[in-house]
């Protein structure tokens, strides 16, 4: 079977430079005035982030936002990459998506992480150690929860009497289901529950056993999508632009290594043998050929630039989706 056909999203995490020109509420409200051109642009998704606790005001909360973007535009689909699973009842969820998917009229999707960061959990009651089980009963209980008949539900960590969730999503079955993966567990995850794949780190540990696993249940791994972020640049002058790049990358990367910091697991984020990550910056025959070579050798189907990153003027982010919409993403396609 031929692979899904490409899809170039746009990823929102919403923060700010502290003390910068731009307050917490341009930035929402820049993010949805994107987020419309985005669609009218014929980009094919948005994917937010989400963690918590951090000063520049990095996204705890899509689904408001979600609502809002949904409620402006007209065609492009709306995910994650990552929500944090198990901080969530996965009842209070599975309403929450069923009524973005009504609002959206069947445009969701969902993307779905463990999480790794101590604070987090610790903030939430949730204790780490259980978030194993608790991803893998929330997910069971998504899909029973956006089913026709009620059900009831008997695990280690959720139990469920005779529950019916209204209104149902616009979508038979729900929002199509994605699972981050950073290591081989993750990876035999999303084979075993049948979803999209999200994959970090190195090839090896996540896309190789994945696609494996695929195959081993009978099925051809082109049936589902692959997605991940990475920033595109599109500039005629790099030496011009690319001190402003730089940095706005810095900053937004620069969290992750705290985190990574925090977690004892060594998830092969950010190492010279990962799954490329790093940001692409070229006039759009440099781009395009980097991307081309990037989408063949991972099998990549999904693709999300940031939007606004952090320090950057919303125009010359406007600019750059232009630049793609016209100039590199038919030539991928």
């Amino acid at each position: 079977m031929a692979p899904k056909p490409l899809r170039f999203g746009v990823m929102y995490d919403c923060r700010h430079v502290p003390g910068g020109e731009m307050t917490m509420t341009d930035v929402y409200a820049a993010t949805i005035e994107q987020s419309v051109l985005a669609d009218q642009l014929g980009f094919d998704h948005i994917w937010f982030t989400e963690h918590h606790f951090l000063e520049d005001g990095y996204l705890p909360a899509f689904q408001p936002l979600a609502g809002a973007i949904a409620a402006r535009t007209k065609q492009i689909r709306i995910s994650n990459d990552i929500a944090l699973l198990p901080l969530y009842h996965p009842i209070r969820l599975a309403e929450e998506l069923a009524v973005l998917d009504q609002i959206s009229n069947g445009r969701m999707e969902f993307g779905i992480g463990m999480g790794y960061v101590p604070k987090e959990f610790d903030a939430f009651g949730v204790p780490l150690r259980n978030r194993v089980s608790m991803t893998d009963e929330a997910i069971e209980i998504l899909r029973l929860a956006w089913g026709e008949e009620p059900f009831s539900f008997s695990g280690k960590r959720y139990n469920l009497s005779d529950i019916d969730v209204h209104p149902k999503p616009v979508q038979p079955g729900g929002p199509p289901l994605w699972i981050a993966a950073m290591k081989e567990p993750g990876a035999l995850r999303a084979a075993r529950f049948g979803t999209n794949l999200l994959p970090q780190g190195r090839r090896e540990e996540v896309l190789d056993p994945w696609r494996d696993a695929i195959i081993a249940k009978g099925e051809d791994p082109d049936n589902y999508r692959v997605g991940i972020i990475r920033s595109v640049y599109v500039t005629d002058d790099r030496e011009k632009d690319w001190p402003k790049i730089r940095e706005a990358e810095r900053f937004r990367m620069g969290v992750y290594g705290s985190f990574m910091a925090e977690t004892p697991d060594d998830y092969g984020w950010g190492s010279s043998d990962g799954i490329p990550q790093n940001v692409i910056v070229g006039d759009a025959d440099q781009v395009t050929q980097e991307l081309s070579a990037f989408i063949g050798m991972y099998g990549i189907t999904d693709i999300a630039t940031s939007g606004l990153p952090p320090g950057i003027e919303p125009e010359f982010m406007a600019a750059n989706l232009e630049r793609l919409a016209s100039e590199v993403i038919p030539n991928l396609k």
